[in-house]
C-alpha cells in the first residue's frame, strides 16, 4: 500500500505517515523491528531519558485496568551517555525518525541533556515535565505554566533540534499550560500524557502498585486526551501531536479532526506489536474514502475553533 496520502513533514521532519510511537510504549524501537516497518513511521519517541541511569521504582510496577494500564515504571533508563554511545549508533541502521524523551529535575539538568543530544540521528526533542522539580520544592514542572515555560526556554537555549513538550492531563487548566510554553518558543506540544490513577488490592488491604499511584492510559483515555488535543487546538499555532488511548485508525482520525497534526501510539503496542502498521493502513483508506488528498486537508475539519497550524501556512 502506497502511504503517498499519508506523507507528511512537521517541525522540518520528513514524514512517511504522520503515525509515531509514544515515548515508553515501544522500548528504543529495535525491539519492535520483526514486527513494524520502522522507517514507515512518522517518528519513534524513544524511552525517556535521563543524565544518569535509574533502576526504576521498586515493586508491582504494571496492572491492567479495565480498557487500559496503571505504570509506575520510574523512568529506568541506561542514562544519555549510554544511549549515545551504544544505542543511538544501532538503531540508526532502521532508517526511522528518533525523538528523544527527556526527563530531568531541574531546568538546568533538561539543557543539559538537550545540549548532549543535539547531534546527527536525533530529530527532535520531547520534554517529560511530570518530574518533580527539586529546587521548587517538589513542584511537578508539568502543572506549573512558569516551571514548564522554564523548561522550554533551557532546552531552546542548548539545542537546535526542534522540541516539543508534552503536557499532562494532570491540572485544571490544559490550555493555559499550552499557552505558557508555546510563548516560551516550544516548537510543538505532544498531549496527552497519562492520567493520575491508583488500584487496591481489596484482598491484601494496600495499593497494587509499588509507588502507590502510577499513570492510566489506554483506551479508557481517549475521550479526555480528544477533548485537551480539541482545546488545545483552538488556543495554540504550533503543531500538535495527539495521543491517548489510540487503539484503531478510527481513534487516530478523531485526533487529526480536533487539531493534531500527527498522533503518537502508545499502551496499543502491547496488546498488538502490529497495531501502527494496521493504523496506517487504515488511515490511507479512510483518505481515499472519503476524497482527501493528504492527511493535512482532515487536521482540524471538525473543530470550529481550530487556530491553524498547517505546513502550507508556515511556508507562507
Amino acid at each position: 500500500m502506497s502511504d503517498e496520502r499519508l506523507q507528511t513533514n512537521l517541525l522540518g521532519i520528513a514524514m512517511k505517515t504522520p503515525v509515531l510511537t509514544a515515548s515508553g510504549t515501544f522500548g528504543f524501537g529495535e525491539e519492535f523491528k520483526d514486527f513494524v516497518d520502522l522507517s514507515r513511521l512518522g517518528g519513534v519517541m524513544v524511552k525517556g531519558t535521563t543524565l544518569l541511569p535509574r533502576r526504576g521504582n521498586d515493586g508491582v510496577r504494571i496492572t491492567e485496568t479495565p480498557e487500559g494500564m496503571l505504570n509506575c515504571i520510574g523512568l529506568e533508563n541506561p542514562g544519555v551517555e549510554h544511549f549515545l554511545d551504544e544505542t543511538l549508533p544501532r538503531i540508526q541502521q532502521y532508517g526511522m525518525n528518533v525523538i528523544v524523551n527527556i526527563s530531568g529535575s531541574t531546568a538546568e539538568e533538561y539543557g543539559k541533556l538537550a545540549e548532549l543530544l543535539d547531534v546527527p540521528g536525533v530529530a527532535a526533542i520531547e520534554l517529560n515535565v511530570s518530574c518533580p522539580n527539586v529546587k521548587e520544592g517538589g513542584i511537578v514542572f508539568g502543572t506549573d505554566p512558569e516551571a514548564a515555560s522554564a523548561v522550554v526556554r533551557e532546552a531552546k537555549a542548548h539545542t537546535k533540534k526542534p522540541v516539543i513538550l508534552k503536557l499532562s492531563p494532570n491540572v485544571t487548566d490544559i490550555v493555559a499550560m499550552a499557552r505558557a510554553v508555546e510563548a516560551a518558543g516550544a516548537d510543538a506540544v505532544s498531549l496527552i500524557n497519562t492520567l493520575l490513577g491508583m488500584e487496591i488490592d481489596i484482598h491484601r488491604f494496600r495499593p497494587v502498585l509499588g509507588n502507590i499511584t502510577g499513570g492510566l492510559s489506554g483506551p479508557c483515555v481517549k475521550p479526555v486526551a480528544v477533548r485537551m488535543v480539541w482545546q488545545v487546538a483552538q488556543a495554540v499555532r504550533i503543531p500538535i501531536i495527539g495521543m491517548g488511548g489510540i487503539a484503531s485508525a478510527e481513534d487516530a482520525v478523531e485526533f487529526f479532526l480536533a487539531g493534531a497534526s500527527a498522533v503518537a501510539v502508545g499502551t496499543a503496542n502491547f496488546t498488538d506489536p502490529e497495531i501502527t502498521m494496521k493504523i496506517c493502513d487504515g488511515l490511507d483508506t479512510y483518505l481515499a474514502e472519503h476524497g482527501f488528498s493528504s492527511i493535512e486537508e482532515i487536521v482540524g475539519k471538525a473543530n470550529p475553533g481550530f487556530l491553524g497550524f498547517r505546513n502550507d501556512v508556515q511556508k507562507g
